[in-house]
């Protein structure tokens, strides 16, 4: 039903044994999913501020707790959708060809990476995306040597849905997505107390357009390409951000954690 063979990714033209691309969840938004049964949220200890899923994606919408409604507390912090990936200066996740050999991580990286994965509770990704990860699950020469074998184990523990028009069916730790983005979204959040990551250019975008991605965490490379593969796509409006993070790797990668604002809160 659904067109998400979106990925901007060719497996062809990248080792899967160093294809990190990381799309995650985060920054605290009220927005509306569509979920079976409304939740209340509050960040760290009780407060008459919180945040409650409702029918209708779009935006959450924030209100005011009632006299005796109680409040639920979810580990100091708020479940988040996390779009996260390996970029140029000037913001391409691939180059005019395609190619994004120049997002090799070095170890300090790739120990970084799995610790980031380690974090999730849930990954949503397009065909060629989870095409292109599915070694780590069912190749046992990924785990031929450390740290590949440490982030085999924790990338086969983490839930993924998969957006396809073409599968008919998926291996390892992953199922078809069955509904629509907002909803699939929705669904992994409230499965888990953890963040949710989102991956691949096309349904990250998706998720962008609908409000729904709460942060931007990115890998930018000290390269510039010229073209190719965006990381954002093109909005119609501004999205006010806040730097959260930052660290520059021995490779002088440098990563940026960007929470989405709230606006007109």
């Amino acid at each position: 039903m659904y067109s998400w063979d979106l990925a901007a990714y060719d497996s062809r033209t990248i080792s899967p044994g160093w294809v990190l691309v990381f799309a995650m969840p985060s920054m605290i938004v009220d927005r509306v999913l569509h979920v079976p049964t409304p939740a209340v949220r509050s960040r760290g200890p009780p407060t008459t501020d919180r945040r409650r899923l409702a029918i209708d994606h779009s935006v959450w919408l924030s209100s005011v707790q009632k006299d005796g409604e109680r409040n639920v507390q979810l580990n100091d912090d708020i479940a988040m959708l996390i779009y996260s990936m390996s970029v140029s200066v000037d913001g391409f996740i691939a180059d005019r060809k395609g190619g994004f050999g120049w997002t090799v991580p070095n170890d300090e990286q790739f120990r970084f990476h799995i610790e980031q994965i380690r974090g999730l509770g849930g990954y949503l990704c397009g065909r060629k995306l989870y095409e292109t990860m599915l070694p780590w699950e069912t190749d046992p020469s990924m785990r031929d040597h450390e740290p590949q074998a440490a982030f085999a184990d924790v990338w086969c523990t983490v839930p993924k849905v998969v957006f396809s028009r073409t599968l008919d069916s998926v291996h390892g730790n992953a199922r078809l997505a069955e509904a629509s983005v907002a909803e699939e979204i929705a669904a992994a959040l409230a499965a888990t107390d953890k963040d949710v990551a989102i991956g691949g250019a096309g349904l990250a975008a998706a998720a962008i357009e609908l409000g729904l991605v709460d942060e931007l965490r990115m890998f930018r490379n000290p390269i510039v390409v010229g073209g190719g593969t965006p990381f954002l796509p093109p909005v119609t409006e501004n999205v006010p951000l806040d730097l959260v993070e930052t660290r520059t790797f021995g490779s002088r990668v440098i990563y940026e954690r960007w929470a989405c604002s709230q606006v007109g809160s």
